[in-house]
């Protein structure tokens, strides 16, 4: 393990497992979490071999067997394992017993009976900091309260953001040569239809139709658009579009998978606001499998050219795959921080900010994504907006941007450039 990659949520781990019995690592295939609960457990399971599944299946007991800390490494396969588990943290409670790691959530929740014994931690594909960009303003900061100083510069440039969101956040594909990478994560797309689809229970009749779907979600990433408009968006001119019966399962399996990601909508701790909207905004787990459902190349973004399905969204297609990129690295940063992250949009969408940080003691720290170098008075409208109506409440504001400066506006609203935020 001496090549192994530090990632944000090592800091977690080693807070929390000298302090709890059992933590479960969530999230979809390829983001690293066996190699994660690896590089600190001492027993392996791993319940994706065939023969060791089989071997369990005949003698679940012997997953609690070997010095700790055990990994159980997607113990979804063997559904019993978590009540395993939970049992044997009943029974003994000392620190650093279990690390399950799991890529899909069973048919039948078993999670809910483990609260309190078995903590989860969800984990998404490598941010920006954890992809090599060196960081100058921290999210946990912002979120203290003290209005950090915002200062450093990066030579990130536009194509390089670009490269970021057609590369990607899986640890395994990164450093690939461009075909090689598209070769992957078209075969990681098609097994998601081929396998993980039927593993779940749910068998996919007409592949084409699902991945027409997915294309179509993919290309309402950074939108809240409706999911009848995603499913007309589907159909690809083929005529009847598919039944809602169809797509409510899609969506469902996508998200067991944790392969959609969507952003919630932002609900105040107070009765600040009114009428707010209710809908998600759409993103999928990496930003890469979307570009690779248009199949939308480099050119293509940097030239402004909308590729894939219609959708409605305000500006172009590279706008929301850059706020998808933002979006990804934002919330493994919130997470480490205790805090979540929601979108703000009034119905009729008078007012929106793209996200919204509340961290402990109800602070929040607003954040702006703009594809631009340059920020002026009209982009900070609605953070100050934001501003009147929550009072100290928002302790801090921010506007992610293409930019190399990192720097504080006379209205006190931070600029910062997306390769420089981190935890």
């Amino acid at each position: 393990m001496d090549a192994y990659q530090r990632r944000v949520i090592d800091d977690d781990l080693d807070e929390l497992l000298p302090e709890l019995a059992a933590i479960s690592l969530e999230g979809p295939k390829g983001v690293g979490k066996t190699e994660t609960a690896r590089a600190r457990a001492v027993t392996v399971h791993l319940l994706d071999d065939p023969r060791a599944l089989q071997v369990m299946q005949a003698d679940p007991s012997r997953l609690l067997d070997g010095p700790h800390p055990v990994l159980i490494d997607e113990w979804q396969r063997l559904p019993s394992s978590w009540d395993l588990v939970r049992r044997a943290v009943d029974a003994d409670s000392s620190p650093g017993r279990f690390i399950l790691t799991s890529s899909a959530s069973p048919a039948t929740p078993a999670t809910h009976s483990g609260a309190a014994r078995i903590v989860q931690l969800r984990m998404r594909p490598l941010a920006l900091s954890e992809r090599g960009f060196p960081t100058s303003v921290s999210l946990a900061a912002l979120l203290g309260g003290t209005r950090p100083a915002i200062e450093g510069a990066t030579t990130t440039s536009l194509e390089d953001y670009v490269v970021e969101i057609l590369s990607g956040g899986f640890p395994a594909l990164r450093g690939l040569g461009e075909r090689a990478l598209r070769l992957q994560l078209d075969s990681y797309l098609a097994r998601v239809v081929d396998h993980d689809f039927p593993d779940l229970g749910r068998p996919v009749r007409r592949p084409d139709a699902l991945r027409r779907w997915m294309a179509a979600y993919a290309a309402a990433s950074s939108s809240t658009a409706s999911y009848d408009t995603i499913r007309d968006a589907a159909t690809g001119g083929e005529g009847d579009k598919p039944a809602k019966t169809t797509t409510g399962p899609y969506r469902d399996t996508l998200e067991r998978l944790w392969l959609v990601d969507p952003v919630p909508a932002w609900t105040p701790s107070r009765n600040h606001l009114k009428r707010l909207g209710s809908a998600p905004k759409h993103q999928l787990a990496d930003p890469a499998l979307a570009a690779r459902l248009l199949d939308v190349a480099a050119e293509d973004l940097l030239e402004g050219r909308d590729v894939g399905p219609s959708m409605p969204r305000d500006g172009n297609l590279l706008g929301a795959l850059f706020e998808s990129l933002v979006a990804q690295s934002l919330r493994v940063y919130a997470q480490a921080a205790e805090a979540n992250v929601g979108h703000l949009r009034t119905q009729g969408g008078i007012h929106e900010v793209d996200f919204v940080v509340t961290g402990r003691g109800r602070k929040c720290v607003a954040v702006e994504v703009k594809l631009s170098a340059v920020v002026d008075d009209d982009d900070v409208r609605h953070l100050h907006w934001l501003k009147g109506r929550l009072g100290e409440e928002l302790v801090d504001s921010v506007i992610v941007t293409t930019g190399r400066d990192a720097y504080r506006r006379a209205d006190g609203v931070a600029v910062v450039p997306a390769a420089l935020l981190g935890p």
